[in-house]
């Protein structure tokens, strides 16, 4: 039998292009079933940035990316540079839902670590990916699926150019930036981004999307290239 967090490639179901199921739900999408070697457990910090110059105010943004209290954070969800014992290659990204951690591999042995928000009970899910897509402060564009499960969400749309949704800026779930997620040659419907709530990495909050601090994101966007490797691991 088949759960949410090991799939069939004939139990596929994708979303249209541009339908984050980010927020609050949305479609589950089959991937393939990756497999051992486990991910990274009890890694070595190797070095700390200053968080006090980190998560401040962001400059230079089109809408403001506000300070956040990094001391309400548990330290192992703030970003750091660790060892990395995985085979992955420079450049890829390994998320590891079970410790609430995205890694981005710098070089062999080494990575940067970002506290992230995953799938809630049921929305989880594991598999390979790359990403095709990036976004500067995205539009959100729930599927109409979420919307009929939270009636709620109508109220918070308007018109975006991919239809109701909420236009980008400090009132979108993805935040300051988006990398889409993609396999089998088309839109998973999965995103890694950014977020309105930030003090919700470290827990299991999302319909599948990653979501991370919005400082933490336009660090990452910024070295992410298209093409990137990014595999999902087992809770």
């Amino acid at each position: 039998m088949l759960s949410r967090r090991s799939f069939t490639m004939s139990s596929l179901s994708l979303l249209a292009p541009g339908l984050a199921g980010c927020g609050g739900g949305g479609s589950i999408v089959a991937l393939p079933e990756i497999a051992a070697p486990r991910g990274p457990s009890l890694t070595r910090t190797l070095a700390r940035p200053n968080y006090a110059q980190v998560y401040v105010e962001y400059p230079g943004e089109r809408f403001a990316v506000p300070a956040i209290d990094y001391q309400s954070i548990e330290p192992r969800y703030l970003r750091q540079t660790v060892e990395f014992r995985r085979p992955e290659p420079p450049g890829s990204i390994v998320v590891d839902p079970g410790s609430y951690h995205l890694y981005f591999v710098e070089s062999q042995g080494v990575a940067t670590r970002y506290g992230v928000g995953v799938g809630r009970e049921g929305f989880g899910w594991t598999g390979q990916a790359k990403i095709n897509m990036k976004r500067d402060w995205p539009d959100w564009v729930p599927p109409q699926e979420m919307i009929e499960r939270d009636p709620q969400i109508r109220a918070q749309l308007e018109p975006t150019s991919r239809g109701p949704g909420v236009r980008g800026g400090p009132k979108s779930p993805l935040g300051a930036r988006t990398l889409y997620l993609f396999g089998e040659g088309r839109d998973l419907g999965y995103r890694i981004h950014g977020t309105t709530e930030p003090y919700t990495v470290g827990t299991n909050v999302s319909s599948g999307c990653i979501r991370m601090i919005n400082q933490d994101i336009i660090h990452l966007y910024a070295r992410v290239a298209l093409g990137t490797p990014v595999t999902v691991l087992p809770a």
